[in-house]
């Protein structure tokens, strides 16, 4: 494939409306799937990890009707699944298959779970084996670790889970997996909340007590839910970030998913000095929205780590480059789980900074990273490692680099369409 290379600079200006979220969309269809009735899906992202999902959700057995002006339509199957007739292909969808886990072992029925090479390599056990001690039989390659994974369900409930590390795949996969026992769950650190919040719309009930249990009551049957996706705020972090550091830019992001559970990257670069604005909009369903204004300020360096990290996890690479055209030195912690994501996070971000001329030192859980204005004259190739949000994020870096830097190239980009297929266009548009 071509590497991309940008052959222009900033400013960036005007207003966007980002594609769904794709956190949100995944749910839509998946928890739709087990639903009773029929629901309406406004703003699905129409990507390739959401296309993974409704794949996967009419081989289970759900109706899936596209229209032409953007809409899907689900009927569910009312909690009973059709046991598919072959391997169910995930692509480079984590989410999807560690969803699907949970859906197929509360069923006794049997499915075989696949992806690409990227996600055949992720790591499975963190959802296998609380499924494996309700009795699922869950096998696959490395001991059980990685992808093809063969699940037999139809387990009994464990009652009560902690976990030890806060993931909202595996909250998300052992609530499905519980729906007709019930389940009380705590995390380490509260994780992102789309799974609760939709559950409960669908007449889950599902509450947490003053100890931090997660309650879920036995559910076997959930309600049909008409949802409209709020823009994606991972996908808006590139033009926060992106607006935040080229001179001269002013964009305004249109219904834009403000989930507390998710806006870390916006706190984090208020951290950092930059001129945001969040002006709520009325918005249908359990998702809260918000337009979102931002303006080309100089940031400062920020310690993102705890709990912050948690909420921004997927947007740290991005937060990296802000960082790399911030004052002072900026210090990202409390983030190893960035070295299980699609490519090692951690460690393909610090390359890519270290090939723009950034100082920067790599440490277990995260980066130090020195700031001010990076770029070298001659050309230097960054690798995104099959990650879209790598390949974003060093595109990102391109736009802001000063007249007579040469912008990198990119390798591997067309991974990009696997979250956010009209990035590039978006940018282009914003660039005039």
């Amino acid at each position: 494939m071509t590497p991309l290379q940008l052959s222009f600079r900033g400013p960036l200006v005007g207003s966007l409306t980002l594609p769904g979220d794709k956190s949100v969309s995944h749910r839509a269809v998946l928890f739709n799937l087990l639903a009773s009735g029929r629901a309406t899906v406004n703003g699905l992202l129409r990507s390739e990890d959401v296309e993974a999902s409704m794949r996967a959700a009419r081989a289970l057995g759900a109706v899936i009707d596209e229209h032409d002006d953007g809409r899907i339509t689900i009927t569910g199957t009312g909690g009973t699944l059709t046991e598919p007739t072959d391997v169910i292909d995930c692509g480079n969808s984590g989410t999807t298959m560690r969803l699907l886990t949970g859906l197929i072992a509360s069923e006794p029925l049997f499915a075989v779970l696949t992806g690409d090479a990227s996600l055949r390599g992720r790591p499975m056990r963190r959802v296998a084996d609380p499924l494996r001690a309700m009795g699922v039989v869950v096998d696959g390659r490395h001991q059980g670790d990685r992808a093809p994974l063969a699940i037999r369900g139809g387990g009994r409930p464990l009652g009560e889970v902690s976990l030890s590390v806060a993931s909202a795949q595996v909250k998300t996969c052992l609530l499905l997996a519980h729906r007709a026992y019930g389940l009380r769950l705590r995390e380490p650190a509260r994780s992102r909340d789309h799974s609760e919040r939709m559950l409960r719309a669908m007449g889950a009930t599902l509450i947490e007590d003053e100890a931090g249990w997660l309650c879920l009551s036995p559910c076997p049957v959930l309600s049909a839910l008409d949802v409209d996706v709020p823009g994606d705020l991972s996908s808006a972090a590139f033009f926060l970030v992106a607006a935040s550091i080229v001179a001269g830019s002013d964009v305004r992001l249109r219904h834009v998913g403000v989930n507390p559970t998710r806006t870390g990257v916006i706190d984090a670069l208020r951290a950092m000095g930059a001129d945001l604005t969040v002006q709520a909009v009325d918005a249908a369903g359990a998702e809260p929205m918000a337009d979102v204004r931002v303006r080309a300020t100089t940031l400062h360096a920020a310690r993102i780590e705890g709990e912050l990290a948690l909420r921004c996890l997927d947007e740290l690479p991005v937060l990296a480059v802000a960082a790399a055209f911030a004052e002072g030195t900026t210090v990202i912690a409390d983030a190893a789980e960035l070295r299980v994501k699609e490519s090692d996070r951690i460690a393909t971000t610090v390359a890519g900074l270290r090939a723009l001329g950034v100082a920067v030192e790599e440490t277990p859980d995260g980066m130090i990273i020195e700031g001010g204005v990076p770029g070298v004259s001659e050309p230097r190739v960054i690798d995104a490692h099959g990650d879209h949000r790598i390949a974003m994020a060093f595109a990102v870096a391109s736009l802001a680099l000063p007249d007579g830097a040469t912008a990198p190239r990119i390798t591997g980009a067309e991974v990009i369409s696997t979250s956010y297929p009209d990035f590039m266009n978006h940018v282009e548009a914003l660039c005039g």
